[in-house]
């Protein structure tokens, strides 16, 4: 077996479908086999998987497990010398899947691979990183990293380059991340603490420590729609996204680097509050509203940012939401 794909699905049917028939389009002739794991939808995404591709592997949750574990649930019963986690909320184009394995085949070195995704409209998205260092963070919060000069400004997320040249990088974004089974096994997978958000930033840095290269490769593209599932979670998108970056570096840096990225997160949050509540004030504009309450929403409920105790067998990072689309 070349290959399993696994795919995390939460509420994402229509997308989860065009997901799968893109896959299917795209194996050529590779052995490959696709794992779905449900998460507990309520749209009837399973059934369709079970009706639609009855080639698919499908592991029904009956709760939402998070996207760390049910990758995990995956993982375990993979079959692949390599392992494909891939977003619902993504197409396939031309040979990226064979050309990634063809790729990984002859690099060693490296534990995972990230291919070119670009957006709905074609753009370029912004897939494979820098580390979110507290330095980095305070970049991007503060709007700097949006400067396209100095090219400094823009390093967290290494603005200066086009995604056309293969490329070392610290995160490889968990809508396309390719990992040969050896690393799986050495490192283990996804650690379930992180619920929705971090997970593949943690296990990307656990694959460094362990020694192996993390590389952006051009082998071909796909889309990220992006929004299918974190549609849904409104503003406990930023909620859950900012208890996932202290969490990371608790485990990382220790509870004064996490103390200071809750910070830095709480300070952040506050000022767009603050923002655009004066602005609806003095606009009254829907949008202007409707931010003001987004972040009102996320200071409300600042408490949860701070990381708690994971429980279950992944809370402890040796690795073991429906998917982020």
């Amino acid at each position: 077996m070349d290959l399993s794909i696994v795919i995390v699905n939460w509420n994402t049917r229509e997308m989860t479908a065009a997901c799968l028939e893109s896959v299917l389009a795209g194996l050529g002739d590779l052995a490959a086999e696709v794992i779905v794991v449900d998460n507990a939808s309520d749209d009837g995404s399973a059934d369709m998987v079970a009706d639609r591709f009855p080639r698919a592997i499908l592991i029904r949750n009956d709760a939402n497990r998070g996207f760390a574990a049910a990758n995990n649930q995956g993982f375990a019963i993979a079959r692949g010398r390599h392992v494909l986690l891939l977003n619902s909320d993504t197409l396939v184009h031309g040979a990226v899947l064979p050309a990634s394995v063809a790729w990984l085949d002859t690099h060693a070195e490296v534990g995972a691979m990230g291919c070119r995704v670009l957006n709905t409209d074609g753009t370029v998205q912004l897939t494979c990183s820098r580390y979110p260092s507290i330095p980095n963070l305070l970049l991007l919060t503060s709007g700097l990293a949006k400067l396209s000069r100095p090219a400094f400004l823009g390093r967290y997320q290494m603005r200066d380059w086009a995604r056309d040249s293969e490329r070392e990088v610290e995160v490889i974004s968990g809508c396309y991340l390719m990992v040969p089974r050896a690393v799986i096994e050495a490192v283990g997978g996804l650690d379930e603490a992180f619920f929705f958000f971090g997970e593949e930033t943690d296990w990307c840095r656990r694959i460094r420590a362990a020694g192996w290269m993390l590389v952006f490769a051009p082998v071909g593209e796909i889309t990220h729609h992006g929004g299918g599932t974190v549609k849904r979670l409104n503003h406990r998108r930023d909620v859950m996204l900012s208890e996932a970056t202290v969490r990371l570096h608790r485990k990382h840096g220790g509870r004064a680097a996490a103390a200071a990225v809750f910070a830095i997160l709480l300070f952040f949050n506050a000022s767009r509050a603050v923002f655009w509540s004066v602005a609806s004030a003095l606009s009254r504009g829907a949008r202007a509203r409707e931010r003001a309450r987004h972040f009102r929403a996320v200071v409300g409920q600042t408490a949860q940012t701070w990381p708690r105790p994971a429980a279950g067998p992944g809370g402890t990072g040796s690795g073991g939401a429906g998917a982020r689309a």
